[in-house]
């Protein structure tokens, strides 16, 4: 099934012309009331600090997905005729860490990385837990964990938090649109059930007097030592025992998750690949102009960023791709995606150059 294509954003939709102001987070976003009852997803996430959206994308629409990054790696660079890799012996690819993620290339802005960012289930899903319709997505990568890689590491666990610790409180919902069938050997997300309910206790209790942190690349982000992980098997957050959990879903399910939530990825133990595209959205009206303008030249570089759709972390497309063996991929430096990026008009807005005031740029 091929997948329809998406507009161009119409002609009036200029940077900094319409100087849209973004409607901010109404009442009825996630956690604003300690009695907040949803009957949907959203109270699974209060409970768990996770949850399951099913079939956000159409299954055929996820298959159809999948198969275009198939294609995107026997296609890679090299004009279209690949580097040799191939499904059943995929022995050269672009750079793909132990974990299963690639970002560089212009991956991030591929056809299909913005076709399932601008998915109607996706996007209206973080709608509801931030209560507004104005929102920026992130440009994350893409993981595509393939089986049975012997040239790479083991991908040993990493449990962490993607939010600062002094920074307390819901600010990020986290997300990933799985694509391929994910069962209990095709690896994926496990987080920590229920965690996310005792992380200000766990800072305020534990982590001042941790004897082994664990080293942060970014104040947004904090791993777990083993005396961390040893104090969080003692919680309970409610509902009963903090226990880690191994999500199993189908292509087209969004699996979203609290950032206080612990988590970390498992690579595949049997002989299916693992696709997902990593999704998070934010408010438009939480980022700054400055944090918009660093986005749109993000954008316009097709570069990638972490999860946080403000562009906090802009990847450095002077920084190297490395290989296993330690030599520089030689497409490092080529940042372009396949074809140039086509948008909706409502995808336009989720990069969040509308939103940028007219005497910024």
């Amino acid at each position: 099934m091929a997948i329809d294509p998406l507009p161009t954003p119409p002609p009036e939709a200029k940077p900094g012309s319409g100087n849209l102001v973004p409607k901010p987070s109404g009442p009825n976003k996630l956690f604003a009331r300690p009695d907040q009852k949803f009957g949907d997803f959203r109270d699974d996430i209060l409970r768990d600090g996770y949850a399951v959206v099913k079939g956000a994308v159409p299954r055929a629409r996820a298959e159809s997905y999948a198969e275009s990054m198939w294609t995107y790696l026997e296609t890679f660079k090299n004009g279209g005729r690949g580097l040799g890799f191939r499904r059943d012996d995929p022995p050269t690819s672009p750079v793909i860490n132990e974990k299963g993620m690639c970002s560089g290339y212009g991956v991030n802005h591929e056809d299909f990385a913005w076709s399932i960012r601008q998915e109607p289930g996706v996007v209206d899903a973080f709608a509801q837990v931030f209560d507004t319709d104005d929102l920026l997505v992130s440009f994350d990568a893409v993981n595509m964990a393939l089986p049975g890689r012997k040239d790479l590491p083991a991908n040993r666990p990493w449990p962490h938090q993607d939010q600062d610790p002094a920074r307390p409180g819901f600010r990020c919902l986290q997300g990933i649109v799985n694509l391929l069938p994910n069962g209990p050997d095709d690896g994926g997300l496990i987080v920590c059930r229920g965690a996310h309910l005792v992380s200000e206790k766990f800072h305020r209790e534990f982590a001042a007097h941790e004897k082994d942190p664990v080293f942060r690349w970014t104040p947004e982000w904090y791993g777990f030592s083993e005396a961390g992980l040893k104090w969080l098997e003692g919680q309970r957050d409610g509902q009963g025992k903090c226990e880690w959990v191994k999500f199993e879903c189908e292509p087209g399910d969004l699996l979203v998750w609290d950032s206080r939530t612990p988590h970390y990825n498992l690579s595949p133990q049997g002989d299916r690949a693992r696709f997902a595209m990593y999704t998070c959205y934010m408010p438009a009206a939480d980022a700054s102009q400055a944090d918009l303008v660093r986005k749109k030249a993000a954008f316009e570089q097709t570069l990638g960023t972490t999860h946080w759709p403000n562009a906090v972390h802009v990847r450095d497309h002077n920084a190297p791709l490395k290989r296993q063996d330690g030599t520089t991929c030689p497409y490092s430096a080529d940042n372009s995606p396949t074809r140039p990026v086509r948008l909706t008009e409502r995808g336009f807005k989720l990069t969040g150059i509308p939103y940028i005031a007219a005497a910024t740029t």
